[in-house]
């Protein structure tokens, strides 16, 4: 079965390059936590909506699910926990939300559990795993950025929580691994779905991933490539109605203006120098960069 990893940050980026510039920066580092904490947290939501959605079958699925839950709340506590001895800030992170724009991205709409049960399955269970892959990588790799980093009483401390929290994100991977090959062993038609599936939700977490992150001019546009990559990972019938049900957010993205001015402000207040020398050239530089990858391509 094919075997979908995450991507790097614009095929740019990789998770330690971007995590030992958050450690450096205490504020940004502070943030992160949080944002962790607040996906932790949101994803008990989440899967106790699949639950209900399931309502009751298959009972070993709601039981792993009910399991899932009790970690993803563990999480959320150790990272409150942590957030709350640090003096940090536990409220909605600022910025774009990853999770709320994966769910916005998703197609679970299309599926009734009551009429056709293995592709809700399918899609629920592709879904969660490749959010949870994502997880594991950033996780491995604020390990290793806080390791490499000064070895004071807070580093070690914010290390020592994340490291408790990654061996069972690690056993949630493995979870939904086993899950959708056990579903893909039923049939040449099953296989071929937890492949379609796997392809799909692999581009919808990627499409979120970079929407979080991406602020610079050009975004809107790029999240319209990321729709169309999305779109076309789906049958050709599919893709019209996706995509343009879609559009309309995706390119005007309020959420994205918002962000944008949010991350000015904290910019000019901390350093009004800096904020022209080095964030003023990065937001516009992040379109040119883009550019000229498109065009050594050709």
């Amino acid at each position: 079965m094919t075997v979908a990893y995450p991507r790097k940050f614009q095929n740019t980026l990789s998770a330690r390059d971007v995590l030992k510039q958050v450690v450096s920066d205490r504020e940004m580092h502070l943030i992160t936590l949080n944002r962790y904490r607040y996906n932790e947290q949101r994803s008990c939501k989440d899967l106790t909506d699949v639950i209900e959605r399931l309502n009751g079958k298959p009972p070993e699925l709601i039981r792993d699910l009910s399991h899932h839950i009790a970690d993803e709340a563990r999480h959320a506590m150790w990272l409150t926990d942590l957030l709350v001895d640090l003096g940090a800030n536990v409220g909605t992170p600022p910025g774009s939300s990853y999770i709320e724009e994966f769910e916005r991205l998703l197609d679970s709409e299309q599926y009734d559990p009551a009429q056709d049960l293995d592709s809700f399955l399918i899609s629920a269970i592709a879904a969660i795993n490749v959010t949870e892959k994502r997880g594991c990588e950033y996780f491995s790799a604020h390990i290793y950025a806080l390791k490499q980093a000064p070895q004071t009483a807070e580093n070690i401390k914010i290390r020592e929580t994340i490291e408790k929290i990654l061996p069972e994100e690690a056993g949630h991977v493995r979870w939904g691994n086993r899950w959708l090959a056990q579903i893909a062993d039923k049939s040449p038609e099953h296989r071929q779905k937890v492949e379609q599936a796997k392809r799909k939700y692999a581009a919808i977490e990627q499409a979120a991933f970079e929407s979080g992150m991406d602020i610079t001019l050009g975004a809107e546009l790029r999240r319209v490539a990321n729709l169309v990559e999305i779109a076309n990972t789906m049958p050709v019938w599919e893709r019209p109605q996706y995509f343009m049900e879609r559009l309309p957010q995706t390119l005007l993205a309020p959420n994205l203006q918002f962000t944008r001015i949010q991350a000015a402000q904290r910019a000019w207040q901390r350093d009004p120098e800096a904020f022209f020398n080095k964030f003023v050239p990065m937001f516009i530089n992040g379109v040119q960069k883009r550019e000229n990858q498109s065009q050594s391509s050709k």
